[in-house]
């Protein structure tokens, strides 16, 4: 295995990555970047990791969560600001169903880049670059916009500053009281099916904080009452952007990526001998990487000796993304190999990716049903194995958008186009995330309740 260094990934061969024409630009860009101030502290990070040990041990729960890709036009204040709610939102119901704390980790602050599974695409039979994210080209189908600027870093780098500014003051200015969370969705409890069990839910939260201040425990005496933590994530996937803002820790001398707390890679970018996993072996972040139907045993095994060779707990979580209906046949062999060789990793669910579908109209979506089936055998399987459930990841937004079909509101088809804002895949929007979480919460109760009991 070669020496580290953050440049060391350049040897390998790589997968996903955009051809720049103007090579001098790029590396001038890169230098800017390197200039610039981390975005996150590695003692932020080193306090995720210690978060997801917690996880990986079965006393606590990883929600991961937000858009599929953020877009620089779409930037605005009440869309972060909706977002951080809803997630603070689900939070407080699994917080409150599994009996144990939540580690809430946004998709937000740097989620630019996406892979593709073909390199172009054709439109009415004019053929252009795929779309790989706002850090890497536009979304326009027209030529200039397909063409790869590096410029967009920086444009990328200055809005997940400014997120980070808002969500750190939202998540420690008061905006997340727990006082206040249950009053955040009014409509959900208007209208929604389940409105009753929101309602004893957040009777429940205010009856618990009252009898908390009679005996003197208040948001001026007890901060988490009154703020709450929020860690940033995203698909690692532009490593020149990546390597710029990797930086070495000045109290421990060692190397962390200071772009977001946690990165995951894909399984488009997960080979063992290529760029990706050269660049991810030698952070000390947390790092996640997705697992789709296909994975065999040996593979995670070869994931952990590569990723996590110390065995250390929280510092890698496996994303299974392998659809409703393969979960059941293609999971349990993975965690049973996994618990044999007595490997510490926090087992999350994305039950989105693997559930995507195309309609006859050209939208591709993703049913509310299909998502919770997954998510349900999910924790069964986990639960069967003598294993833990740590955690949920979903691409969701705090908009009132049409993009996944199903829930309670029951969204068709010939609903997608009233308002499918998203410019890659579709998310769940608010109502249904909330209404994930109330579906999720029995689960979580029963997983929570089997790792007491063990």
């Amino acid at each position: 295995m070669t020496e580290w260094s953050a440049s060391s990934w350049r040897q390998f061969p790589i997968q996903q990555q955009p051809e720049y024409a103007d090579l001098a630009q790029l590396k001038s860009i890169e230098s800017q970047l390197k200039t610039f101030p981390p975005l996150v502290f590695a003692e932020e990070i080193r306090r995720l990791e210690q978060h997801l040990g917690e996880v990986c041990h079965g006393k606590g729960f990883l929600l991961q969560g937000g858009d599929c890709a953020e877009s620089f036009s779409d930037f605005t204040a009440p869309k972060i600001r909706d977002t951080f709610k809803v997630i603070l939102q689900m939070a407080i119901v699994l917080t409150f169903a599994g009996s144990c704390p939540v580690t809430k980790v946004a998709r937000m602050a740097g989620q630019y880049a996406k892979p593709r599974s073909s390199g172009m695409e054709t439109v009415n039979g004019v053929t252009l670059p795929s779309y790989r994210g706002d850090i890497i080209n536009g979304a326009a189908f027209t030529p200039e916009a397909r063409v790869p600027d590096p410029q967009r870093m920086l444009t990328a780098y200055h809005h997940s500053a400014a997120s980070l500014n808002l969500l750190r003051a939202f998540a420690q200015g008061g905006f997340a009281d727990l006082h206040k969370v249950h009053k955040w969705n009014m409509s959900f409890i208007a209208a929604n099916p389940l409105k009753e069990k929101y309602q004893e839910l957040a009777g429940k939260i205010e009856d618990a904080l009252h009898f908390m201040e009679v005996l003197g425990i208040t948001a001026e005496t007890h901060p988490t009452i009154h703020e709450t933590e929020l860690f940033t994530s995203h698909e690692a996937l532009l490593l020149p952007y990546e390597e710029a803002l990797t930086r070495t820790d000045s109290l421990t001398g060692m190397p962390y990526n200071c772009s977001a707390h946690m990165v995951w890679m894909g399984e488009r970018t997960r080979q063992l001998d290529h760029a990706h996993m050269e660049f991810f072996r030698g952070i000390n972040n947390p790092v996640g990487v997705k697992i789709g139907p296909n994975t065999q045993p040996d593979d995670v095994i070869a994931l952990i000796d590569a990723l996590n060779p110390k065995n250390k707990a929280g510092r890698l979580t496996f994303i299974t993304r392998m659809g409703a209906d393969n979960l059941a046949e293609r999971l349990p062999k993975l965690i049973r190999r996994v618990q044999e060789e007595g490997r510490n990793v926090v087992w999350s669910s994305d039950p989105m990716h693997g559930n995507t579908v195309k309609t006859d109209n050209g939208f591709k979506t993703r049913d509310f049903s299909s998502i919770v089936r997954e998510l349900e055998q999910f924790f069964a399987i986990h639960q069967a194995e003598g294993s833990y459930a740590g955690g949920i990841h979903l691409e969701m937004t705090g908009e009132d958008v049409t993009e996944c079909t199903g829930g309670a509101y029951a969204i068709s088809e010939s609903d997608l186009e009233q308002r499918y804002k998203t410019q890659c895949d579709p998310r769940l929007n608010a109502d249904q995330v909330l209404e994930l979480a109330f579906l999720v919460s029995d689960s979580l109760a029963k997983a929570r309740q089997g790792k007491t009991n063990a």
